[in-house]
């Protein structure tokens, strides 16, 4: 890795000649920092032209602008059919590398649905993150694990669609309790019939569609066929499920008088926050609505960041409507509109309403998304309070210099000794950052010794604190091997999961690397006492103090990450075979063994030429397998 003159320098030559070759043809270009992240992504008409303008003079750049330029060591491009494929690739890249100069939905991993899986005899309403071509029916997304979850208890306490897992005979002897509080109609007891079940099904997804007049309509008429049928509880039944769903749509105000779709957005923004409130209205009515958190649009204006929003949510949402009303026109508008008529397979409408109870939509809208701004701000706000006050407290009970700014948590993770990891956790003022977390294979410890373990952890991370410490000292750097930046940081305290055995071996480890000066404690779990070195006594933090709850997330934290670790190593190991051994045989190979021959066992028993005839194997190859297992 070079420093950073010597990448600068040799960057600049090298973007030098790519300016020269670009195309003037649409595409998207990525730019990239020293470290080879990518933190801007943008789409242009004309590659040559949009790229080329990143580097002129930078007087008449905005603040934002400047910043990108200075950070900008490497670029690329990918050329596309047309301006409206380089749309949907920017809104596609974003998502995928979330760079620091794109506006960005927050924690935009895997939004969460909700799914239907029409091919199953007995479907279930379920939270999902990924949308498959599967053949099922896909809601969303919404912003949230509480969006969601939401809508899927209203679903449940409108609709008796069955939540179990188990696999439906019909021969239980009787039904759950869900039967009886009538949230399920009963097919593990045979107690419908599928088509009943289907039925149900049908409504769930009409409401989900919005369409609710659709369903009180078909229940009117089958409350009047059972009345007339004199099957009154049947009567009942659907003249009490008519009801709960008026009440749930009265305040679902009438505010349009077309029958058509429409989403309208609104934007609040207030420096680096920015929310986009979304109202869906089905046929004249607010049937939902919800809230999304954006990053990465300081210094960027409205039209940009309602734009780059829209780009990333219909790419992800399940269905477009044939309206879309906004508060103010947004760049690349035109090519917005074809690339979502394309999605839905007929035209759509960015519409700005200047009047009327479609501007009043939107106003409300923008209502929504400004309080939940504030509401956002104001939980910062305490959040940070807590903060400050739990790192004050740890200052003055653990007697620490000053309030640790970063505090780092090791915990190791392993079953009797074996799949052995360990896990190093960061916090930085109070607040994770998830980015500098670590985790550690165990090299050097046999048997169950945590101790050992947690001196091998310690040892390997200030080692490499050291190098880069050393690095830095010399104040030149051509190696490719430089250790990981993260490590550079030394901690204002180290807490370690356990009592004093795990402190005292711990202390050994950092005193042995010349860093015993650091501050480090020992969280037992049992009481949540903490261990210092040189205090005979444990400390107990008040219990409803806000270092306690601190220094018990961290530790959870750090648990959570090495417990993961280790799960994702036993199973890789409990995945392994002996035909990974063998020189030449790669997955084909291996499964083409083990569907003749069924199992390890049965081809130990099997001759060089029964193996050699397998297909993709020689006698030398099944001569090598035999050797080997």
């Amino acid at each position: 890795m070079y420093n950073g003159n010597v990448m600068a320098a040799t960057s600049s030559v090298a973007i030098k000649h790519q300016l020269r070759s670009l195309p003037s043809r649409p595409g998207v270009y990525i730019f990239r920092n020293t470290e080879g992240q990518v933190i801007y992504i943008g789409k242009a008409t004309k590659l040559r032209d949009r790229v080329r303008s990143y580097f002129g003079s930078p007087v008449s750049f905005e603040n934002r602008t400047r910043r990108l330029v200075e950070q900008i060591a490497d670029l690329e491009y990918i050329v596309t059919a047309s301006a409206q494929e380089a749309l949907i690739l920017e809104a596609t890249l974003v998502k995928k590398h979330q760079p620091f100069f794109n506006v960005r939905l927050k924690d935009d991993k895997h939004y969460p649905y909700l799914k239907i899986d029409l091919r199953e005899k007995w479907p279930r309403v379920e939270i999902t993150r990924r949308v498959q071509r599967d053949g099922a029916r896909y809601f969303g997304p919404y912003a949230s694990p509480g969006s969601v979850r939401t809508s899927l208890d209203l679903v449940k306490k409108l609709f008796p669609w069955r939540s179990c897992t188990k696999v439906i005979t019909g021969r239980d002897p009787r039904p759950c309790l869900d039967y009886h509080i009538n949230r399920c109609i009963g097919p593990c007891a045979s107690l419908c019939s599928e088509e009943d079940y289907r039925h149900v099904i049908r409504q769930v997804i009409l409401f989900l569609e919005g369409r609710t007049d659709e369903i009180v309509g078909d229940l009117r008429a089958r409350m009047e066929t059972a009345a007339e049928a004199q099957e009154y509880e049947s009567a009942a039944r659907f003249r009490d499920q008519i009801r709960a769903i008026e009440q749930t749509t009265e305040q679902q105000v009438m505010t349009i008088r077309e029958f058509v779709d429409i989403d309208v957005f609104g934007l609040a923004r207030n420096g680096e926050d920015a929310f986009v409130e979304v109202f869906f209205v089905r046929k004249t009515k607010v049937v939902g609505h919800d809230c999304f958190a954006l990053e990465g649009s300081q210094d960027e204006d409205d039209q940009r960041i309602l734009a780059a929003f829209l780009q990333q949510y219909y790419e992800s949402a399940t269905a477009v409507p044939r309206r879309i009303l906004l508060p103010f026109p947004i760049v690349d508008q035109e090519l917005i509109e074809l690339w979502l008529s394309d999605r839905r397979g007929g035209r759509v409408h960015l519409t700005v309403p200047l009047r009327g109870n479609k501007r009043a939509l939107v106003k409300r809208a923008e209502e929504n998304a400004q309080e939940a701004l504030k509401l956002a701000q104001l939980r910062q706000m305490s959040d940070r309070d807590k903060a400050e006050q739990a790192l004050y407290q740890l200052h003055e009970q653990l007697n620490l210099p000053a309030p640790p700014h970063r505090i780092e948590c090791y915990d190791i993770s392993n079953i009797q000794g074996t799949a052995a990891v360990g896990s190093m956790v960061v916090f930085v003022d109070g607040r994770p950052r998830s980015e500098e977390y670590r985790r550690f294979r165990i090299k050097t410890v046999r048997g169950i010794d945590d101790f050992a373990m947690m001196q091998e952890v310690l040892k390997r991370r200030f080692k490499r604190a050291q190098e880069r410490l050393n690095i830095h000292k010399r104040e030149e750097g051509s190696s490719s091997s430089t250790p990981d930046a993260s490590f550079g940081t030394l901690p204002n305290l180290v807490i370690v999961d356990g009592g004093k055995g795990q402190l005292s071996a711990a202390l050994d480890a950092m005193r042995n690397l010349g860093v015993g000066d650091i501050p480090i404690t020992g969280l037992a779990k049992r009481f949540e006492e903490l261990y210092v070195k040189d205090v005979s006594e444990p400390i107990l933090l008040p219990r409803s103090s806000q270092a306690l709850f601190l220094v018990q997330r961290i530790r959870d934290e750090a648990h959570r990450f090495a417990v993961t670790y280790h799960r994702k190593v036993r199973h890789k190991a409990a995945m392994n075979s002996p035909l990974d051994a063998v020189p030449g045989v790669g997955p084909k190979r291996k499964k083409a063994l083990l569907r003749k021959f069924g199992s390890l066992s049965r081809l130990r028993e099997a001759n060089v030429d029964d193996i050699a005839a397998t297909p993709g194997f020689t006698k030398r190859l099944a001569e090598k397998v035999l050797a080997v297992i």
